[in-house]
C-alpha cells in the first residue's frame, strides 16, 4: 500500500490556502504497520496548550524561523511532542491545505511511515496521551459520524467526527483525515 499511496500523493495536485492572517502551520500523520495493519498516531493535547487544549490532533504546529520548509515544520514537531527521530521519518506526501475553525492556523499536513515498534517520548506539557488507531477502525463507516463546523464568516463546512474505543476526533484534524482516508482506499483498489 505505501507504494500505491506515495505514487497517488505525488501525481495528486495539492490545494494550497494563502491567507496573509492566519498563521502556517504542519502536520505530521505518522503511520507504522504491526501485524499486517497500518495504524495511524495520533496525540491528545493537554489542557494546558495555547491552543486546541485536550483536542486530539496530529502531532504539528506552528512554522518557525529555523524551518525551512512546512515539512521541516511537520518532522520538528513530531520530534518535540513525541520523540520522533528524523531518521525514523519517511515522507510519503502531502495533502491538500486546511483551516482551523477555533484558532487561526492553515494546517499543511505530511503523510508519514515510522518504524514498529517505537519508543514514543510525549513530552509532558503538550501531549497528554499519545493514541494509536487501526485503519481499519477508522475506514469503518460505524466508527465515523457526520459534522457540521461554522468558519470565520458564518461560512458551513461539512465536516465528520471519528470515534475510536470512547476518543473522538473531529475539526480540523478529522477533515485532513477523511481527506487521507479517501486516497488510502484508492490505494488500496
Amino acid at each position: 500500500m505505501k507504494t500505491r499511496l506515495k505514487k497517488l500523493l505525488t501525481a495528486k495536485r495539492k490545494r494550497t490556502i494563502v491567507d496573509a492572517k492566519r498563521i502556517c502551520s504542519a502536520v505530521l500523520i505518522p503511520l507504522y504497520k504491526f501485524q499486517g495493519e497500518y495504524h495511524v498516531v495520533f496525540i491528545k493535547r493537554t489542557d494546558t496548550v495555547k491552543t486546541h487544549k485536550g483536542q486530539i490532533s496530529f502531532p504539528g504546529g506552528g512554522r518557525e524561523s529555523c524551518d525551512k520548509e512546512l515539512k521541516d515544520t511537520a518532522i520538528r514537531e513530531a520530534g518535540e511532542e513525541i520523540g520522533l527521530r528524523i531518521e525514523d521519518i519517511e515522507i510519503i506526501g502531502e495533502l491538500d491545505d486546511e483551516i482551523t475553525t477555533t484558532s487561526n492556523f492553515i494546517v499543511t499536513p505530511f503523510v508519514a511511515e515510522i518504524p514498529w515498534p517505537y519508543e514514543f517520548k510525549p513530552e509532558k506539557a503538550e501531549v497528554a496521551e499519545i493514541i494509536t488507531v487501526p485503519l481499519s477502525a477508522l475506514l469503518d463507516k460505524n466508527n465515523t459520524r457526520p459534522a457540521i463546523e461554522t468558519i470565520e464568516g458564518g461560512i458551513v463546512v461539512d465536516s465528520y467526527e471519528y470515534h475510536y474505543k470512547g476518543k473522538v476526533i473531529w475539526g480540523a484534524t478529522a477533515r485532513i483525515l477523511q481527506k487521507f482516508l479517501e486516497i488510502v482506499k484508492q490505494a488500496s483498489v
